[in-house]
This record gives C-alpha cells, structure tokens and sequence, in this order.
C-alpha cells in the first residue's frame, strides 16, 4: 500500500502540479482510505515529500574510505532526487507549511533532518576513526554545510546544478568539517564543535 500511495502521488503531482494535488486525489487513484493515507504522513505536503524528495528511511550509507568521498556520494544521492521537477515544485510549499504548522515542523525535525544527521554524524564518526578529522564536528553543522547549500542553490537561487557544481560542494564542505574540526581540536572550549542553538536570536 506504502508503493502505490507514493507512486499515485508522484503521477498526480506529474500531471497537475504540487498545488493542485489532494489527498482525495491520491486516495481515489490508489485504490485506499484517506484514513490509512494520514496513518502514514501528517498532511500532503509530508506525503508530497516523501514521495518525491527523501523517503523516511535513508538507504546505507555508502563506505569509500575518504571524508570527500563519503560526502561526495551522500551527496549524489540526495541531488538525484532533489533536482526533480516534481521536488522544485514541492520543496518552497513545503517550507511554507512548515513555518505555520508546528507539528509538521516537529515532525519533519524528527524524522527527516534526524536520519539526515545521523548520516553526517557517522560519516565525521569514520573521519576521526580513519585520523581524517582532528575531532568530532557538530553533525548539524556538517549537514548545514553540504546540503543546506545544495538545498540553496536548487530552491533559493534556483542555479543550474550539475555534478561538477556538486563535486565542488563535497570539496567545500569537507574542507569546511576540517577546519572545523581543527579549530575545535585546537580550543576545546570554543563553539565549533559545540551543537547549533537553534533558539538563539
């Protein structure tokens, strides 16, 4: 049921667009209950996402050997679907919801950012255990770095992203996790390996 929901929405969203799309749509189409739709995802612009941009569970992390080639390969994967049509369409409503629904916020923090994190955490893990990175990095700031700028360029500054422009971005975040990570290694004390605060002003 899972597949045929997600595969109904990307046709839907395909033929008339993100915001013409209804969950009534989808569910006429898939052949199920609007109630087992909202079971799985809290509104449209979550079942949206899921089908088009970042399903719920990230596949295994990729093992090159290297900081930039792990980073590189997370993301090449991440640009394949977030360069969709369908997901430059999906990617600005969806953070328009976000900003006026907090549960979606919440939920979208705990369930997509977090595996998102989590791949960045293990990914600085291998660094320091390779003697790649001086230290450990702050997992939010790496992920800043590498698709909050990738996120950027495709949605905010709406560039032609190809792979060499993604290739640069790994180069740029990898050299950015060094820095961090030395900079942290060399003053135990100052903020570069500390978490981001989110709450702050």
């Amino acid at each position: 049921m899972d597949h045929k929901i997600l595969q109904t929405t990307r046709e839907l969203i395909d033929e008339v667009g993100y915001l013409a799309l209804t969950v009534d749509q989808v569910a006429a189409r898939a052949g199920v209950g609007k109630a087992a739709i909202y079971r799985r995802y809290a509104s449209k612009a979550e079942m949206a996402f899921v089908a088009t941009v970042h399903e719920q569970q990230l596949p295994p992390p990729v093992r090159t050997g290297s900081l930039h080639g792990d980073l590189l390969a997370l993301v090449r994967a991440f640009h394949v679907r977030m360069a969709t049509p369908a997901a430059r369409q999906l990617a600005p409503a969806l953070i328009s919801e976000i900003a006026v629904n907090p549960e979606l916020d919440t939920r979208f923090q705990d369930t997509f950012l977090a595996a998102e994190q989590a791949a960045f955490a293990d990914i600085v893990d291998q660094a320091v255990a390779r003697g790649e990175l001086a230290g450990p990095v702050d997992p939010a700031m790496a992920h800043l770095l590498l698709l909050g700028s990738l996120a950027s360029a495709l949605y905010v500054l709406n560039l032609p992203v190809d792979d060499a422009m993604v290739s640069d971005l790994a180069t740029a975040a990898a050299a950015g996790i060094s820095a961090l990570a030395d900079r942290h290694h060399s003053d135990p004390g100052g903020a570069a390996g500390k978490p981001v605060d989110r709450g702050a002003d």
